[in-house]
């Protein structure tokens, strides 16, 4: 009897899928399981894609991410509100934020060490300020405002 793989399943999941599980879950195997039989529940049995399985692991989507980092290239603070009041009422957490956002200025390559040295001191404080209840929306602006210094100078 040879072993059974994922894509003998009745309802697979896409290959998308499949390589954003692997993503979310960190390479814990217990949450990507989890993951996936929380997005099998969710489409009765359909299809499962890269969409659902971000939605489930609550991962902010890139483009999100991407919209963040314009509004703090842009050097304008009422932008950079309006994404902040958006990412709160899309119901995002700021923790998950934190970890995504400490990602990707790691390897952003237009920013220098001491730039990011900078930003991840911010993202360190102000996860411990939202591990001590701090209100999400003024951590989520205060970060974000360090960030738009940094990506805005000309060093």
């Amino acid at each position: 009897m040879g072993a059974v793989t994922i894509r003998d399943c009745t309802h697979a999941p896409t290959l998308k899928a499949v390589s954003c599980l692997v993503e979310v879950s960190e390479g814990d195997l217990r949450k990507a399981i989890t993951f996936l039989q929380s997005a099998t529940r969710l489409t009765a049995g359909k299809e499962v894609t890269e969409k659902i399985v971000v939605e489930i692991a609550g991962v902010i989507p890139k483009e999100t991410l991407d919209g963040v980092l314009a509004a703090c290239q842009s050097g304008s603070f009422e932008k950079l509100e309006t994404v902040v009041k958006t990412l709160i009422h899309n119901g995002h957490a700021a923790n998950q934020l934190v970890s995504q956002i400490h990602d990707i200025i790691l390897e952003r390559e237009d920013l220098k060490d001491k730039q990011k040295a900078i930003i991840a001191e911010k993202l360190a404080e102000v996860d411990k300020c939202l591990t001590d209840g701090a209100d999400e929306y003024l951590q989520m602006l205060s970060l974000f405002a360090v960030i738009m210094q940094e990506m805005t100078q000309n060093c």
